[in-house]
């Protein structure tokens, strides 16, 4: 008579064990066993998305004017050849990322690429920067090396107080760069180093980035309908 040694390999103890726990889950969804909904977290989430309303329609009635001009300035730098820098810290940097990313791929209709360029996404050039110098230069160096007059700057900051953004719109100045800036609260120092500025007054941090990723949504879809026969509210059909 022959016997076997039998061992389980990894893989089958992995999957015995998440059979183990698959099984009561399962159980608990087929039975309907989930927690009841909570009145309370009801009322705080409609809470919240009404605080973001409201400070979307405050801005939309403050700033709509910057909000067209700063618009229709990058409609003008693009046709002349020039680009936008954008950058920013935490969600501010990837903030920046998502509006270059509307611009470079596509907003509401697939359309030739705009020259817009984040500053936060070259670990080595921040990391770089940031040991060797400061990470107050981090942005800075970048505009020195790239930018160029009549290219627009556009820093994003919920305080305004970034030491990294008011280097960067210190440096743009001396190169003839338009500075723009996406801030919070009551600006901040930022607000004395721009040319023109988007200021969300709340204290909140999570609603003024709310705020904020709106505004840009609003810029891109100016530029596109401008430059673009585009389906947006701003559609250029002529």
């Amino acid at each position: 008579m022959i016997t076997y040694n039998y061992r389980p390999s990894s893989f089958h103890k992995a999957n015995f064990i998440l059979r183990q726990l698959a099984f009561p889950l399962g159980l608990w969804h087929k039975r309907g066993m989930k927690p009841s909904p909570n009145r309370q977290w009801k009322s705080a989430i409609q809470m919240i998305f009404e605080e973001s309303a409201r400070l979307k329609l405050l801005c939309a009635e403050k700033n709509w004017e910057e909000i067209q001009t700063i618009a229709l300035l990058i409609v003008r730098a693009f046709k002349k050849g020039n680009k936008l820098l954008l950058f920013g810290n935490g969600g501010s940097a990837a903030d920046a990322q998502h509006i270059a990313a509307e611009f470079v791929n596509r907003f509401l209709k697939k359309r030739i690429s705009m020259p817009a360029i984040a500053l936060t996404t070259d670990t080595s050039i921040l990391t770089s920067v940031g040991n060797d110098e400061d990470f107050s230069r981090v942005f800075a160096k970048q505009i020195s090396a790239i930018g160029n007059k009549g290219d627009i700057a556009l820093g994003i900051s919920t305080s305004g107080a970034s030491a990294n953004l008011i280097e960067a719109f210190r440096v743009s100045k001396d190169k003839g760069i338009i500075r723009v800036g996406l801030l919070g609260r009551d600006g901040g120092r930022a607000l004395k180093f721009v040319d023109h500025a988007i200021v969300v007054p709340s204290n909140s941090t999570p609603r003024i980035q709310e705020a904020h990723i709106t505004i840009g949504h609003i810029i891109c879809e100016i530029v596109e309908g401008e430059l673009f026969k585009g389906t947006g509210y701003f559609s250029n059909n002529r």
